[in-house]
């Protein structure tokens, strides 16, 4: 296992900008790359900051700010998610756009990192307030995106409907039809059939991987989702389709747990209604500290929430046996060096939760093509994607003796680094 040259104590403390530079060096000096390329690998080519003024219900006008951050394009345009999130900040959207790169290159997908968010809480603006924030960014960031430079995609707080209204305006701008410019889109603008899924439904192929190299059966696995949100929701389904028991689930409520596994029907009804929340599902035990969940005795743990929630301080008490990152950095290096000792098989983020970038990518293709598959085309080409990929950074963990994430990176790396050194970069 790499040894970070940061303190413990420094690295639980660092922002995801700086823990995704550990990550590339760690991974770039196990796999002998240049520091000229590790160089330009910790740093995103461009990052925009914007500004721009919102008209508001009550007729007042309110500025905006916003980053979008591309990272490489050495294999291909950028593409990445847009988030709309009271705490967005530039550190965090470069690591998202770096970490986007080497999930687009893990699975072979041609596409470099970006990634974009607007500081804002779409939970206090009206739907209108909403559309004219999504076509005032998209109109600002205009100049660096587009179907063969960068294309964007939801995130966290925006969807389909956010992307709609970002097509249009850029539709607009450029006087013609661009649906590739955006994935993510409704059906009727050229979205791809298992898109909303895909992301939920490609840590779900990972997960029945990693079981079947441990030699464990999916049928009666026990599961814990942290994170309820719609990523979490339909891995829990797609677990329980396949014969796991969902043990636990949580949210922004809380936690509950029921050892012989929860009603997800009646768990889904209370999490969309307004006026009830997870906790008050009966016969459930409320976890009295919610994080409670991430240490539960099961077989896996799907981390699906916030990043940086397994940490030095709780890796130790981890128990599952296997670990899907269906979040985007939910377990910081310290802990990672834990994991691994422990002999916890933990997929990381990059791969678990690549689902959603490999089908913008189809759904761009098509775009492109004006030619759309079936859903089932599509889901069995993403369990293509995840099985080979997934198969391929095993392989190499187990030849170089080292944890999955370390192993993720080094194949992202080399092809990234292959693609530079053939354009002459370097």
């Amino acid at each position: 296992m790499p040894v970070s040259t940061v303190t413990s104590d420094k690295l639980e403390s660092l922002n995801p900008y700086e823990i995704v530079q550990i990550q590339i060096d760690q991974a770039g000096k196990k796999l002998g790359v240049s520091e000229d390329i590790l160089n330009i690998l910790k740093k995103p080519k461009r990052v925009l900051s914007v500004s721009f003024p919102v008209k508001m219900d009550d007729g007042s006008i309110r500025v905006f700010e916003g980053f979008r951050s591309q990272h490489t394009d050495a294999m291909g345009p950028t593409k990445g998610g847009i988030r709309f999130h009271p705490d967005v900040t530039m550190d965090e959207v470069k690591a998202l756009s770096m970490w986007m790169s080497f999930k687009c290159a893990v699975t072979d997908v041609p596409y470099g990192g970006g990634k974009g968010g607007v500081i804002c809480d779409p939970r206090k603006l009206s739907k209108g307030e909403i559309e004219r924030v999504s076509r005032g960014f998209i109109e600002a960031i205009a100049d660096i995106v587009g179907p063969e430079k960068d294309i964007p995609a939801p995130d966290v707080y925006t969807n389909a409907q956010t992307m709609g209204w970002m097509m249009d305006t850029y539709s607009r701008m450029k006087g013609k039809f661009s649906p590739g410019v955006i994935t993510g889109k409704p059906l009727s603008l050229g979205g791809s059939k298992g898109r909303n899924e895909a992301t939920a439904r490609g840590c779900a192929f990972a997960i029945e991987q990693a079981m079947e190299k441990l030699n464990k059966p999916l049928q009666g696995a026990t599961v814990a989702v942290q994170g309820f949100g719609n990523a979490g929701r339909i891995v829990a389904d797609l677990l329980a389709e396949k014969g796991c028991k969902i043990v636990a689930v949580s949210d922004t409520s809380g936690a509950i747990y029921q050892k012989d596994g929860l009603n997800l029907d009646e768990v889904k009804k209370l999490k969309d209604d307004k006026n009830s929340k997870i906790t008050d599902l009966s016969d459930a035990q409320v976890l009295e500290n919610p994080e409670e969940i991430l240490e539960l005795d099961v077989d896996i743990l799907v981390p699906a929430a916030l990043e940086n929630v397994i940490t030095r301080k709780n890796a130790d008490r981890i128990q599952a046996k296997v670990v899907a990152e269906a979040a985007n950095g939910p377990t910081t290096p310290k802990a990672d060096e834990v994991l691994f000792k422990k002999g916890v098989h933990l997929i990381p983020d990059i791969l678990a939760n690549a689902g959603g970038v490999i089908v913008s990518y189809f759904e761009w293709v098509q775009n492109l093509m004006h030619y759309y598959w079936t859903e089932e085309e599509v889901n069995s080409k993403l369990k293509e994607k995840i099985v080979r990929s997934y198969n391929e950074v095993y392989d190499l963990a187990q030849k170089e003796n080292t944890d999955l994430r370390t192993a993720a990176y080094m194949v992202a790396i080399k092809r990234i680094t292959e693609a530079i050194e053939a354009r002459g970069w370097i």
